[in-house]
């Protein structure tokens, strides 16, 4: 019988919160959860993430608390600056690692564009690269 995953929440309860207790309105393991989520559809900004939080609030709410609704984009920026990067990415990695199935060597594709007509005065054209994990069928 294949193991369960552990959730998201319980992987960031063990990070240390680096803010002072009495100025949180927000728990971390929801923060950090809502950032994740947001970048993995695609946010690439603090503000992005609040305004995706925004728009999917309502699905939010029926795995996380948000007792103060979604945290400013200005919140995630001083979280983000405040924590140890570190133990950030060793909870996150731990739970990647704990979803992904451990498939050894695994095979992944690359594709990659150079969007037509992208390119400015100045600047290289756009050049789009996706990872297709065939065996986890996880696209990055």
């Amino acid at each position: 019988m294949p193991q369960t995953a552990v959730p998201i929440l319980d992987i960031f309860a063990s990070v240390t919160d680096p803010r002072h207790p009495s100025k949180v309105q927000h728990p971390l393991p929801d923060l950090l959860t809502v950032a994740v989520c947001g970048v993995l559809v695609g946010a690439d900004t603090f503000e992005e993430i609040e305004l995706w939080a925004k728009e999917k609030l309502p699905w939010l709410r029926q795995y996380l608390a948000l007792p103060n609704g979604v945290p400013s984009h200005d919140t995630f920026a001083r979280l983000f600056g405040l924590m140890d990067p570190h133990e950030f990415e060793a909870a996150f990695r731990r739970w990647v690692e704990d979803v992904l199935p451990s498939v050894s060597p695994q095979v992944v594709a690359l594709d990659g564009k150079t969007s037509r007509r992208s390119a400015k005065a100045c600047e290289a054209p756009l050049h789009l690269v996706s990872a297709f994990a065939a065996d986890a069928h996880v696209i990055l």
